[in-house]
């Protein structure tokens, strides 16, 4: 589990590829002092493995589904890249509750600046994440904890401050740029839980009742009667 604040902004060192299999080679430093092969780290939002380390950095695999379903496809040598240790159970709790596993994608619609912030439109290419981006909730992008500005009628945006925007790779997107997104797991378990969890539980009452009805035939068989 992760928090939404990037600790560092690394660079993509190169990719072995293998159909849509894909092995990035990263270069980092702030977050190797403690890192481990087996550790989970998200790069742009995306809980990955690392599975080697050097002394420029990590490497991790990316399966055919995450390269589907995420923007890692479209790294190139040089890309920066949005870096985070899980966190630590004794750690801060400085962001929101972030998964490191992307719900879709996002193009980014316009880049405007508004005094000292600078404001996002983002359209989610999924209808469907919708429903969990409402006013001032919270969403991740590129592995970035944010606060929902405005949710508009196909896209939203965020604000964003001078630090976050220096402190990740926001700092380098355009319009017509693709970010991760992850939406708040907490609405996605609601959502689940009513449209599945009443009837789901209906129908277990339901079989428990007739499990444990008591008729004549029961009594006879069991030497009642």
């Amino acid at each position: 589990m992760f928090t939404g604040l990037i600790e560092e902004v690394g660079t993509l060192r190169g990719v072995s590829s293998s159909g849509e299999g894909m092995v990035l080679h990263i270069n980092a430093s702030g977050i190797m002092d403690d890192l481990k092969i087996g550790d989970s780290v998200s790069v742009n939002g995306v809980c990955l493995t690392a599975t080697s380390l050097s002394d420029h950095g990590f490497t991790a695999d990316v399966m055919p589904q995450t390269y589907r379903n995420t923007t890692l496809k479209e790294l190139k040598t040089g890309s920066r890249i949005n870096l985070e240790r899980a966190m630590a159970a004794g750690g801060r709790f400085g962001g929101h509750i972030v998964q490191g596993h992307a719900d879709g994608t996002g193009t980014i619609k316009s880049v405007k600046r508004d005094q000292n912030a600078v404001v996002f439109e983002i359209a989610p290419a999924r209808k469907s994440l919708f429903k969990f981006i409402i006013p001032k909730g919270s969403i991740t992008i590129d592995g970035i904890s944010l606060t929902v500005a405005d949710a508009l009628s196909s896209s939203f945006t965020v604000s964003i401050i001078p630090h976050t925007l220096a402190q990740t790779v926001l700092a380098y997107k355009r319009a017509g740029d693709s970010v991760n997104l992850e939406c708040d797991v907490l609405g996605k378990y609601v959502d689940h839980l009513l449209r599945y969890g009443s009837s789901q539980q209906n129908e277990e009452d339901r079989e428990e009742a007739e499990g444990s009805r008591i008729s004549t035939e029961f009594l006879a068989a069991n030497g009642f009667l």
